[in-house]
């Protein structure tokens, strides 16, 4: 797992990389790129230039290039960098164990479910026999896990729309990869 690992370089690095990793992200503006878990590395060539490695949530994600954009920027004004490249690194592959914990609390905060970890839907399945099919989804209102899948897609692809049967609220759900 990528999020809590401590970064390594100098501390020049690592401040570029704490720079980069305050950008929003550009679909779920509560969540910074370094608590969602995309931001995967920060390497100084030269001085004034720097090289950014990038994992998007999946292939294809339509805000990898805004999420490029906003850290060349950053970089730009914030730390005085004169050639920004950010680089798309697709292995390790993205997951939703990489959002911090900081981003799961603010995902809750704002109304979003956030995934399971692998460790939770391990622990469900090993309590269980058979292993069920589903596990349940807490909603982020009132706290219930009596929910209904209203749409497998919301206002992203990695977002499902879902309801509350107790509090009849509707809501995301970010959705494990």
């Amino acid at each position: 797992m990528v999020t809590g690992t401590p970064p390594t370089g100098t501390p020049l690095e690592e401040e570029l990389r704490r720079l980069a990793g305050t950008v929003p992200d550009p679909e779920l503006p509560v969540l910074t790129l370094g608590e969602l878990g995309v931001l995967r590395a920060v390497h100084v060539s030269a001085p004034g230039r720097v090289e950014v490695e990038l994992t998007p949530t999946y292939t294809g994600c339509p805000a990898v290039e805004a999420m490029a954009a906003d850290i060349e920027r950053v970089l730009h004004e914030s730390a005085g960098m004169t050639e920004v490249t950010v680089r798309t690194v697709l292995a390790p592959a993205w997951s939703t164990d990489d959002i911090s914990a900081e981003g799961r609390r603010k995902l809750t905060e704002f109304g979003i479910a956030p995934p399971r970890t692998t460790r939770e839907i391990d622990a469900a399945s090993a309590a269980r026999e058979p292993i069920p099919l589903s596990l349940a989804i807490r909603c982020p209102h009132c706290g219930s896990i009596d929910t209904e899948l209203l749409s497998r897609f919301s206002s992203t692809a990695c977002k499902a729309l879902r309801r509350c049967v107790s509090c009849r609220e509707p809501f995301d759900h970010f959705k494990e990869l």
